[in-house]
């Protein structure tokens, strides 16, 4: 087609089912694809806080692992061996030491408020041994132990008296046998206040001491008698 002055125009000429295209500004642009990303459609399966917490956990170790290997000779083969290394040391520690504790509590009187003579302490002793309760068993035949020596006045009855104090004592007046007896308190004080448990061997030991003690004859002087004057 020519236009006036005969310079020719190009007419283009547009079939309505053909799309137009649309230049759309960048601002505007970015602000309706943003308004259309926020439907709670497109975030129907996005990981949750903890997930997303778990993420940057792992990656946080990864990076950190990362960073060691980089800086530990042999890289990650020489942090592998180091890290076996620490390992094992840590189980010989523990294999050596033992469990770690909390400090043992100051022990307490031998006996609780109910007073009980050695047969009692001995009847008890001899259920909870039939019943594999050990720990009990060797609480109740070290007071049978210590009882039976108040009972023959090789000790004096003295409420709050320990069982590390009741072996001191009759340790002194029957030192044959001091030894047995800090053992026994030692065993007594360790599954009552330590946290271990006893065992069918802590308790038969115990028994066979009861036994010598109940048959030995203490020394007693005026200066080691219940009740002599200091």
């Amino acid at each position: 087609m020519t236009g006036p002055g005969g310079t020719s125009t190009a007419v283009r000429l547009i079939r309505a089912d053909v799309d137009i295209p649309v230049n759309t500004p960048r601002v505007p642009a970015r602000e309706a694809a943003q308004d259309e990303l926020s439907d709670p459609m497109y975030h129907e399966h996005d990981p949750n806080l903890l997930e997303r917490g778990l993420d940057h956990f792992w990656d946080w170790i990864g990076d950190l692992f990362a960073g060691a290997a980089g800086a530990a000779p042999g890289g990650p083969l020489g942090l592998v061996v180091l890290v076996l290394a620490v390992v094992g040391l840590v189980a010989a520690l523990w294999w050596r030491l033992g469990t770690p504790r909390r400090a043992a509590p100051v022990p307490e009187a031998l006996f609780g408020s109910t007073t009980r003579s050695a047969a009692d302490h001995r009847t008890a002793a001899a259920a909870h041994a039939e019943a594999n309760r050990w720990t009990e068993a060797v609480q109740e035949r070290m007071r049978a132990l210590v009882r039976s020596l108040e009972d023959r006045a090789v000790l004096d009855p003295r409420p709050g008296r320990t069982a590390d104090e009741a072996a001191a004592e009759a340790g002194r007046l029957m030192s044959a046998h001091a030894d047995r007896l800090r053992a026994a308190a030692r065993a007594f004080d360790d599954v009552t206040y330590g946290g271990r448990t006893a065992d069918a061997a802590a308790y038969r030991t115990l028994c066979a001491l009861d036994l010598d003690i109940e048959a030995a004859k203490p020394l007693l002087t005026t200066d080691t008698a219940p009740g002599a004057a200091g």
